[in-house]
């Protein structure tokens, strides 16, 4: 699968980004969705899931309550909005699909293949 994420920008504390994975194939629905990020020096971590079918999300804590992910399986997109942004949200974001076509959602990126290069969300104070 190859993914390509995109909507990311410099934005000042507060602001909102919503942040598209657009897949390639004819597959998409079959599988969960995952946004990670890694910022400067740090390990890649889990933000959301989105698992296949009924579509049930999971959150870090980190930003539960201010982001939501979302898909549409007709355009073979997922989609990261992001509000109240903080400035500790800066970071590149990726969006990757399970390597499983599986319901249950994870949050290991070791799960997850189709790494794109991501997209860098930049947060000013």
């Amino acid at each position: 699968v190859q993914l390509q994420a995109s909507g990311g920008g410099l934005v000042q504390a507060g602001s909102s980004l919503r942040l598209s994975c657009a897949a390639s194939g004819r597959t998409f629905g079959n599988y969960g969705m995952g946004w990670f990020r890694q910022a400067p020096e740090k390990e890649r971590e889990f933000v959301a899931a989105i698992s296949r079918g009924v579509g049930f999300t999971a959150y870090a804590d980190s930003v539960k309550g201010r982001f939501a992910i979302s898909r549409d399986n007709a355009k073979n997109t997922a989609y990261l909005q992001m509000n109240s942004l903080k400035p500790e949200d800066t970071a590149v974001y990726y969006c990757a699909r399970r390597r499983s076509p599986l319901s249950d959602i994870r949050r290991v990126p070791t799960d997850y293949d189709g790494w794109g290069q991501g997209t860098q969300v930049t947060v000013s104070s």
